[in-house]
Order: C-alpha cells, then structure tokens, then sequence
C-alpha cells in the first residue's frame, strides 16, 4: 500500500435531535482513523478515538498536526451549548491525543474550520444560529472564546428556518474575511476577521441573500478562479457565486437543481466540492442518495448537469477527494458505510472501485496528507 494516506471519520455517538424534528440514534464509538490506498481505494481500519460525544465535523490545521472536531451537543458543563475538542495527531501511527475541550458558547456546533496560520478555530452553531472564533495555542490546544455572534432572523419555511441556523464556515486565504451560509435566513453573511484580536465585525457588504426558502449550507471555493460553489439543502440546488477577493463580496451567476427532474421524493442537498482540477464540481444527495456532478466552466463559473451517481447506501451526509483529484470517498450516515469511487479525470465520471468499510453514523470524512491540491495551488478560501 505504497503512499498510502489516513482518512479520519466524524461519527455520532449520541441521539441526536435534527432541525427536521427528527432524531437518529449515533451508532459510533468516536473519531475513526483508515488507511486508504489510493491506487485501489481500499480502506482498512487502523485506530478508533473513543470517549468522544458526537465527534461530527472534522477539520486539520494547516500543518495537520492537530485535528479540531465538534461536539454536537445541545448542553455542555449544565449549559446550553456544545462543544470543541482539539486532538493531537501521531505522525507515525495517525492517532489522536485529546489536548483539551471548550464550549461554543450555542448548540449543535455542526462546523469546525481553521485559519492558516493555526492560529484560530472557527466553530457554527446550527441550532441556536450563532459562530464563535477560538484561539490556538502553541500546542495546539484550544483557549476560551475570543469572539461570538449571534445571528438574528427567520426564513419562510415553517419547519426549518423559525429562526438562524449558521451551517458552516470558509474563510478566504488571506484570512481577512469570513463566510457563514445560514441555512434559516436564507444568507450567506459575510464578516471581517481580525486576526490580531480575534475579533469578527460585519463586511461592507455584510451578506448575500438568496432566494426565499433556498436554505444555504456549504460553501466550496475554485482553485483557480474567482468563483465559488453553494449547496442550497431546502431548495436542492448548487448556486455559482463572483468572488471579489478585495472587498470580500459574493455575486450570484446562476443557480441549478441537484436533482433528476425525474425526481420527486424527499431530498435535502448536504456536501459540496470542487475538484481539483477546477473542472467539475459534485454535491451530495441525501434522499436521492446520490451524487450529482457539473461541469464548470472556466471563463464564467458556469455549470452544466452532467450525471447522478448513487452512493451504495442511504444518506450520504459527506464525502471527500483526494489530493491526487482521483479518488472520492462517500459517507452513508444511514447505511454506516464509506465507498470510495474513482474519477474519470477526462469526464468527473465516477465509478466505485468495489471497496468501502464500515463506521458506525459517518457524518464527516476527511483526509490526512503531507499537503493538499489546495494548499499548493492557493485556493481561495479554506473550509
């Protein structure tokens, strides 16, 4: 298994209450590392973190000696709140060493994002809608909050957006500002960061807003253009976006279904990536439970549909491409399975490769690699 690379799986331990209403019951044990092959795309089983609750979203520092997980927890210390841990990751055996644990200050923390310098985590908080912003210490450990948003507002579904719902966080390479899709009100909002402070404050143009009921949820940057890519989860769509890199600002060119028209069941639209040739990006079907892929254009961002692809399993709540930009690995939340798929590096085409593993409720799936596409090629933002 020459040049083999670790994968790292966010899992639910825990019950957990969605915004849906709907609750599922975390079947996982903690953070579980995998070795992949990434000529076969094979995966095996090489360590499990445990004692961990509801280890859901994963994200590495740049340097990926430390791993940042949030705690999907809608009380933490007899409070409302969840949860970040920071790990300590072996560079020989891939192993976590749990450094410390602080609260997020709102509930269901769903998102976990670092600056490049390593020197502050970014956390969202999906229930009660708000961000926070933690500073890294030397060793990688996490101090106190140093800055905290709440978000204010409501969309026009009855269910889902009663009230703000941060779903993730990206920040541009210069770390100068930072974009929050909030799936309640429709918006994606739009802050400056100083870095010096830790402080967070509204951007000139503090938001880009979206069509009624679109529910915004991850935000995808293009290696080499000013564009970027949004999975709308309540409309099942991906919307092109214009990036102004000077003034932080975000322009919607076009907005697509994810979704057969053939289609007519449930659905919400979950993950969302740029490959990293720029060429093609995919999104996450849960309901469909495939993966949609689009071309893009170069010159406009533009997308045009090209395929479905199922998952092998039900609800594919996240997936990831390797740096090499040939393989893609899906997690099934509901199936308790990865699948690795390989890509048609002339098409986007995906085709299993006839291997996967079981992780009990997956919900994110990272990899751990000396250096990323997107670190070398200076993508323009870090999610």
């Amino acid at each position: 298994m020459a040049g083999a690379v670790l994968v790292y799986v966010g899992t639910y331990t825990e019950t957990i209450l969605f915004g849906t209403g709907m609750s599922l019951q975390g079947k996982g044990e903690g953070i579980y590392v995998l070795r992949l092959d990434p000529e076969t795309g094979a995966l095996d089983a090489v360590a499990t973190a445990t004692g961990i609750a509801n280890p859901s979203f994963l994200a590495f520092d740049a340097t990926q000696r430390f791993l940042y997980a949030v705690n999907e927890l809608k009380s933490y210390q007899g409070r409302p709140s969840g949860s970040v841990s920071a790990f300590a990751v072996d560079p020989i055996t891939g192993t976590l060493a749990l450094l410390n644990r602080q609260p997020t200050h709102g509930t269901d923390p769903c998102h976990v994002v670092v600056d490049s310098p390593c020197k502050h985590v970014f956390v969202a908080n999906f229930m009660s809608g708000s961000i926070c912003v933690l500073p890294v210490n030397q060793d990688g450990s996490l101090g106190p909050a140093c800055d905290f948003v709440q978000h204010v507002g409501a969309g026009i579904d009855p269910v889902r957006q009663t009230g703000p719902h941060a779903h993730s966080i990206t920040l541009d390479a210069a770390n100068r500002f930072v974009f929050v899709p909030d799936l309640g009100l429709d918006k994606v909002l739009i802050y400056r960061f100083d870095a010096a402070r830790g402080m967070l404050e509204p951007s000139a143009v503090p938001w880009l807003k979206l069509r009624p009921g679109s529910g915004p949820r991850h935000l995808a940057a293009h290696p080499n253009g000013p564009f970027a890519y949004l999975a709308n989860e309540l409309s099942n769509t991906a919307t092109a976006l214009a990036h102004d890199a000077m003034f932080g600002v975000l322009r919607e060119l076009q907005t697509v279904s994810t979704l057969p028209a053939e289609f007519h069941g449930n659905n919400g639209c979950a993950d969302i990536h740029v490959h990293p040739s720029g060429r093609f990006i995919y999104v996450s079907n849960r309901g469909h439970d495939s993966i949609a892929s689009f071309g893009v254009d170069p010159a406009t961002g533009h997308l045009t549909p090209l395929r479905h692809t199922a998952t092998l399993g039900r609800t594919p709540r996240s997936f990831c491409i390797d740096p090499s930009g040939k393989l893609l690995i899906v997690a099934n939340q509901d199936s308790d399975l990865l699948v690795t798929f390989r890509i048609d590096p002339a098409t986007g085409a995906l085709q299993p490769t006839g291997h996967g593993a079981t992780v009990p409720t997956p919900v994110c799936v990272r990899i751990h690699a000396a250096a990323t596409e997107q670190q070398k090629g200076g993508a323009i933002w870090r999610r």
